[in-house]
This record gives structure tokens, C-alpha cells and sequence, in this order.
């Protein structure tokens, strides 16, 4: 399995901090945003890795991780010319993945567990983490153990299930990609692909247990600092 950080998009919601840098340069206390993404990845295995990024910053995350020597595994780069969604972003990797399975994670995810990856064989696999705001994200719906739906920042969500940033796919996903429309954001949106791979009853989920947030606004940002700043006094007892 090959693995995909997508960390493109102008982080607008953290202007100013975003001015002069990429959100996913940002530190999360000790590290740079994008170290924790990059070491998901690497703790269920994957040493072939692809970051996407924009235009702007691109020689900043090479500067930074260089060949991925140091980290023990081979990293690529690709550019996202224009935002187009984290859908189109995937598009980019095609050639990359060699029809292997890829594993995506969004640049701005910080999570604590370790997945054990070891049993996905096709289809698509989603992590879900129950969460008090669920109308900030994509909410699954579950029925007898499957996934049933994907609304994407409902009004009115039907759970409290958010679809949070890793997903798990087969080679199918480039094919379902090239199919989309763009929504009325103007964006090739990653929750479409989701529901067509339930359309075909090829979805399944795992939940994530440990602590998880995004770090795309300041206040998940704080967040996610606050929780490893925690962590590392707790290993220092």
C-alpha cells in the first residue's frame, strides 16, 4: 500500500499565520503540522509516501523532509496547481500509486492511535470518531454494521459519527474521481467518492478510539497542541 498526504489549500481560517506559510507547516506544539499525518502513515507501515501540495510552499515541505531518508521511507511531491478539492487533489496521484492500494490522509489530522491496516484488501474504508459537533463534518449514518450514508455538514445530522481525515482505497477511486461533477463549491468533493463506493457496497469503517481533531482553525489548532503538550509531560513523569 502506497500513501498519500494531501496538504494543499490556502488555510484561510488561520490567517494570518497562513500569509507567508502553509497551514501544514504550522507547528503542533514541538512539530511541524505535517510530522504528525506523515508518521500516521508510517506507523501502520507505508514507506512509499506522496505529499500534494500548492504552488506557494512546495520547496518549504521539501526543505523540511527532504527524500524521507531520515524517517526511513522514500517521499514524493506533487503540486496542486488550483484549489480544486481534496477529490481532485487525489487525482494527482494516479500515476504514483502503481494500482496499489493507497491510504490518503489530510495534512491536518492529528491523531493519536496506530491503525492496524492489515485485513483492507479493496473497496474503501473510512475512520469515524464520535464528536460533540458533528455539523462541522461529514456524519456517517451506520445500519447493521455497515455504512449506509455520508452527509456532508448536515443542518441536522442524523449522528454524531464524523468521517474524519484517512481514508482507505482500492485503484477504483482515480475511475470514481473522473466521473464527478464539481458541487456548488466549485470543488471535487471527497464525500461524493465515499458514497459512491457505499452506492456499490464496497465501504467499511473503523473507529478511532484515541484523541483525534483537525487543526485547521485556531481553535483545533490550540487544541491539538494542548493535547500533545499534555502527552509529553506525561512521558517526562
Amino acid at each position: 500500500m502506497k500513501g498519500i498526504i494531501l496538504a494543499g489549500g490556502t488555510g484561510s481560517r488561520l490567517y494570518p499565520l497562513t500569509k507567508v506559510t502553509n497551514k501544514h507547516l504550522l507547528p503542533i506544539y514541538n512539530e511541524p503540522m505535517i510530522y504528525y499525518p506523515l508518521q500516521t502513515l508510517i506507523n501502520m507501515g507505508i514507506k512509499e509516501i506522496m505529499i500534494v501540495s500548492g504552488r506557494g510552499h512546495a520547496g518549504d515541505f521539501l526543505e523540511l523532509l527532504g527524500s524521507g531518508k531520515k524517517f526511513g521511507i522514500t517521499l514524493n511531491y506533487a503540486i496542486q496547481e488550483e484549489a480544486g478539492g481534496i477529490a481532485q487533489a487525489l487525482s494527482l496521484t494516479e500515476d504514483f500509486s502503481d494500482r496499489e492500494n493507497i491510504a490518503v490522509i489530510l495534512g491536518d489530522n492529528i491523531y493519536e492511535d496506530s491503525f492496524d491496516i492489515s485485513d483492507f484488501k479493496g473497496g474503501a474504508r473510512i475512520f469515524l470518531k464520535e464528536v460533540s459537533t458533528p455539523e462541522r463534518f461529514g456524519v456517517a449514518e451506520i445500519n447493521n454494521g455497515k455504512v449506509i450514508s455520508i452527509e456532508e455538514k448536515p443542518a441536522k445530522p442524523r449522528t454524531n459519527l464524523a468521517v474524519t481525515g484517512l481514508y482507505l482505497y482500492d485503484n477504483k477511486v482515480y475511475d470514481y474521481i473522473s466521473r464527478l461533477k464539481p458541487s456548488h463549491r466549485g470543488e471535487l468533493e471527497i464525500t461524493d467518492v465515499n458514497n459512491r463506493y457505499i452506492k456499490d457496497n464496497e465501504m467499511d469503517f473503523q473507529y478511532v478510539k484515541g484523541f483525534w481533531s483537525d487543526a485547521g482553525t485556531f481553535e483545533s489548532l490550540h487544541r491539538a497542541s494542548t493535547w500533545k503538550k499534555i502527552k509529553e509531560e506525561q512521558n517526562e513523569d
